[in-house]
């Protein structure tokens, strides 16, 4: 999955693999012209089956999605309604060849609704979202079907299979079990029941939190107010507002995050707060966008559905599996991390308070205590006391195209032999969009990468890899997947240029790309980035090294005006305090992960009501020490779309892969970093894989160890014994 990855769309509502969800409608009566103009209804005859992007209309998606749903429940009955023993061509790769023109279109629009949405399109994922539900759980549901691939994983051993072959029957039969399979008919109709509602009031969910984004932007209309930012970043929120119909105004738009971009350069503590405030009441003001009933109803559907299969939480049904298994072992490891983290912000807050009385003094003012809105602004000022720089110092040495072409392309050339070109032959679904086709080293064709970077109001926030085409063997398939930021888009004939957490996020999404473009597997179900939650960060994880290495460094850190290279003085200060503020950085990743956990390791009868919501988030940071008010969670429940997505109970998978990853970066550190041997390596032995083995076991095949949290820790600067309140 992703650094920040959508919630349930009407992609991710369709099964792993090819296989789709739910109940078919009948096929939709329409005239011959319609049909042979729908450009879903074929597959895409351009390179790498690309999405014909300059064909498809708001209006070809109901065709496609009914007409791919009955096909597709066509096929999934004749599976389940043949005459035949059941053998793996006919049960499970039949079922791996089900639904393609439904996995087309649901997944071009599953993609179209994160990154360029408007109303019809919105009104499309709201309408058929419970729709694919049904239609995922006819399929799960289907007890002739179920009884074909029992029988197959019953005897699987002898069936003269491959690994891969033996591991595809295993993980069908595990999806159907957990979908339902070995349920009452009374208990699969209730499960049916959560699934459609829980569908319905995901996307909801999701579309609340874009509009409210949009809607909750801070509007400043005197321009003295914006002291501390530069004339581009002024204009930039001018032509904002102006693009809004409010002439003469600044419009600072909001990000997924609560702490916002904009926050270490205001000068102004009102709008600091204003700032701030409007961030954290996202999703609970009362509005058509508040999401705190979505929320617990949520919550009490995933823990009733839970208890039907048989676990006694939510958590426990999801982590079963991933690498962490439960929840005892997230509660563990999470557990050596936050009071160390929280200890080490209260020392950095302290330093801050220090720093706000001092200037208070010298301006012979009253002081006045930290406030969540000002700790960004004031680490500024104490990163440039103590380092003597400052984010400003970095950005002319940050532009994006050098970010991409001569950053993290070279680093992928070095390390693999790879090569990219870009493609202005194909057709785009914005022209912020750009095309790069992937070689090998021998000169074949490997994948094409859709590049969308810049931010924009039909766009949903954060920063995401996702797939158009999987590879697979089996269908003859190679890779399209596409890299998206929300950088905020120059200014005309000005450069876009990156904050080094702009920079950092570039290369971790990219981590993502190469899992899904160097993907080598038979079956669409393992391709690329089809591994558990709490694994498929770990790749992009470890890309991450590459934007601090010298020489990769050197390549693409140059003045956008000059060609001069960043200063070797400048780069050593950004070396030198890269564990800076990381007990804040770690406390606020963290006061989310608990979060996660606690909405979802209770039953039912635990959680509340809407209007308890908010005292419960509160109450769950209390109660496990991350109640420190300086430091709210990265992400406050009426916006975490990660858990009301993919990553439900799953949030802790960032600081999980991250053992892996500081364990990985230990190693090829240790065995001679950028190299095409250490490159290949993790090409073949981990990248290449997707979900074909046990995650953890490819792991160990690369690392020749076990996971070590060590390296992690000193990483992150938490080895220092925790202090007491």
């Amino acid at each position: 999955m992703l650094k920040n990855p959508v919630t349930l769309s009407i992609a991710l509502a369709l099964a792993t693999a090819s296989l789709g969800a739910g109940a078919a409608p009948a096929e939709p009566a329409a005239n011959h012209a319609s049909q042979t103009m729908n450009p879903f209804f074929q597959q895409s005859p351009l390179p790498y089956q690309y999405p014909q992007f300059d064909k498809v209309k708001d209006t070809d998606f109901a065709p496609a999605f009914d007409r791919g749903m009955a096909e597709q429940a066509r096929e999934i009955q004749a599976i389940a309604d043949s005459r035949k023993a059941p053998t793996f061509d006919n049960t499970i790769l039949a079922m791996e060849r089900s639904g393609q023109l439904l996995t087309r279109a649901a997944i071009a629009f599953g993609n179209l609704t994160s990154t360029n949405t408007n109303d019809a399109l919105d009104k499309l994922d709201a309408e058929y979202s419970p729709k694919f539900a049904a239609h995922r759980d006819s399929i799960y549901l289907n007890a002739k079907l179920f009884a074909r691939i029992k029988a197959l994983y019953e005897k699987r051993a002898s069936l003269g299979l491959d690994d891969q072959g033996v591991r595809l029957i295993e993980r069908y039969y595990t999806d159907f079990v957990r979908a339902g399979a070995n349920l009452t008919d009374a208990q699969k109709t209730r499960v049916k029941e959560i699934n459609a509602e829980m569908a319905t009031l995901t996307t909801q969910f999701s579309q609340n939190v874009l509009a409210e984004v949009n809607d909750s932007a801070v509007i400043v209309s005197d321009r003295a107010e914006l002291a501390g930012l530069s004339d581009e970043q002024i204009a930039v929120l001018a032509k904002s507002a102006e693009e809004k119909g409010m002439p003469g105004k600044y419009r600072i738009a909001l990000l997924n995050t609560t702490g916002q971009p904009l926050l270490p350069q205001l000068d102004n503590r009102a709008l600091r707060e204003r700032l701030h405030k409007a961030s954290v009441a996202r999703g609970s003001r009362g509005n058509a966008f508040d999401n705190r009933a979505i929320v617990a109803r949520v919550a009490k559907l995933r823990a009733e559905r839970a208890a039907i299969m048989g676990y006694s939480s939510y958590a426990a049904f999801g982590l079963a599996e991933e690498t962490a298994k439960n929840p005892e072992a997230v509660n563990a490891m999470l557990a050596k991390l936050a009071p160390a983290a929280v200890a080490n912000a209260r020392k950095e807050g302290a330093v801050l308070q220090a720093m706000i009385d001092q200037e208070q003094k010298a301006k012979k003012q009253p002081t006045f205590a930290l406030e969540p809105w000002d700790w960004a602004y004031y680490t500024e000022k104490v990163r440039k006391a103590q380092y003597d720089f400052d984010e400003n110092q970095l950005k002319p040495y940050l532009e994006l195209n050098n970010v991409l072409e001569k950053g993290i392309f070279h680093a992928v050339t070095e390390l693999y032999g790879v090569t990219f070109k870009q493609r202005t032959d194909l057709p785009v679904y914005h022209e912020d969009v750009k095309v790069y086709e992937a070689f090998n080293a021998d000169g074949s064709e490997l994948a094409l990468i859709i590049v969308d970077p810049f931010a924009r109001s039909s766009k949903r926030g954060g920063a995401w890899m996702s797939s158009y085409v999987d590879q697979s063997e089996l269908m003859g398939t190679k890779p399209v997947v596409a890299f998206h930021l929300n950088v905020t888009e120059p200014t005309e004939g000005k450069p876009a240029l990156l904050t080094w957490d702009d920079v950092n996020t570039a290369f971790h999404e990219f981590g993502h790309v190469l899992h899904g473009m160097f993907s080598d597997v038979k079956y669409p179900y393992f391709s690329g980035t089809n591994v558990p939650r709490d694994f498929v960060e770990f790749p992009s994880q470890v890309n991450e090294m590459w934007s601090t290495w010298p020489s990769v460094l050197a390549n693409y850190a140059v003045h956008w005006q000059t060609g001069e290279p960043m200063p070797k003085e400048l780069l050593d200060k950004v070396l030198s305090a890269e564990k800076f503020n990381q007990g804040y950085t770690t406390t606020e990743y963290l006061g989310a992960a608990l979060l996660d956990q606690r909405w979802h390791q209770v039953s039912a009868d635990q959680l509340p009501d809407a209007d308890g919501v908010m005292a419960y988030e509160a109450k769950a940071l209390q109660d496990v020490g991350l109640d420190y008010a300086a430091v709210p969670p990265r992400y406050r429940t009426n916006y975490f779309s990660h858990i009301m997505g993919g990553y439900a109970a799953g949030y802790y998978a960032y600081i999980w892969s991250e053992v892996l990853d500081a364990t990985t970066v230990e190693w090829i550190k240790n065995h001679g970093g950028l190299t095409r041997a250490n490159g290949d390596r993790f090409r073949a032995k981990l990248l290449s894989r997707g979900g074909s083995k046990d995650a953890l076991q490819l792991f160990r095949d690369f690392a020749e160890q076990e996971p070590d949290i060590q390296p992690l820790l000193e990483r992150r600067g938490l080895t220092a014994e925790p202090e007491t309140k």
